[in-house]
């Protein structure tokens, strides 16, 4: 047997080495998770955001790496149990000259320009807390709001807090910074977005079969250590454990 699964270049979730071999965290996941249900042959397909969905809706490949449930996305795709709870953060450049620190930041501050990835979660969650269309610079791949920051082009880069984390990290602190979001201080606990593989909807066998393994695998021992390789930490998997994986 068989399974495609499409990726996208953003560490530490996936990304091409070297070599060529794809890597990262929902790699990984992925690989285990098809090796315990008897996938034979598992092929990597390098793609962009945007073609996610799409692809694997049209059956041009059989999975995708998780990324966050929407309603809307659910009406298109078929969705597996939740595999990581994260929540948003901006990469700017070292200081945070803006003091950016929430999307409500933005919004505040009308000549702060925000870079995000077409079609990704953050965009809602950006104009729903009052940052303008005006202020939003979209970018096909996470390398060109990158470079966007680095140029001053755009004052902040929205997306996960982990993987600017990793990516603050690895390009040193010096050249650019990860901003973790200010807490709602309504004083609620509120669960993390929540991110999950993507399937074609006439292939619920493979869905059935991958949601089996990962409902016992998901905050097992061997999970968690594979995830702490790439920077995942219980903070986003508790959140899936607690609500049931």
């Amino acid at each position: 047997m068989k399974v495609t699964i499409a990726y996208i270049e953003e560490p530490p979730f996936g990304w091409t080495e070297a070599d060529g071999t794809a890597t990262g965290a929902d790699i990984e996941l992925a690989r285990t998770i098809l090796r315990q249900i008897g996938v034979s042959r598992i092929e990597h397909c390098l793609t962009t955001f945007s073609e996610l969905l799409p692809g694997v809706e049209a059956g041009r490949w059989d999975m995708n790496v998780p990324l966050f449930v929407t309603p809307q996305r659910a009406n298109t795709v078929a969705f597996s149990v939740p595999v990581w709870g994260i929540e948003d953060g901006f990469l700017v450049r070292p200081g945070n000259p803006k003091a950016l620190s929430s999307y409500s930041s933005i919004a505040e501050c009308p000549d702060a320009r925000l870079g995000i990835i077409g079609g990704q979660v953050q965009h809602d969650s950006a104009t729903a807390s009052g940052v303008s269309e005006e202020q939003i610079v979209i970018f096909e791949r996470q390398a060109d709001a990158i470079a966007a920051v680095l140029s001053g082009a755009i004052d902040a880069y929205a997306s996960t807090a982990l993987g600017n984390r990793i990516v603050a990290s690895g390009m040193g602190r010096s050249m650019i910074e990860a901003v973790a979001h200010e807490p709602e201080m309504n004083g609620r606990q509120r669960t993390p977005p929540l991110g999950a593989f993507s399937f074609n909807r006439q292939n619920a066998d493979l869905l059935r079969s991958v949601n089996q393994r990962l409902r016992s695998y998901l905050g097992s021992p061997d999970h968690r250590a594979r995830m702490a390789r790439f920077g995942l930490t219980d903070s986003e998997i508790d959140p899936v454990v607690m609500n049931g994986g």
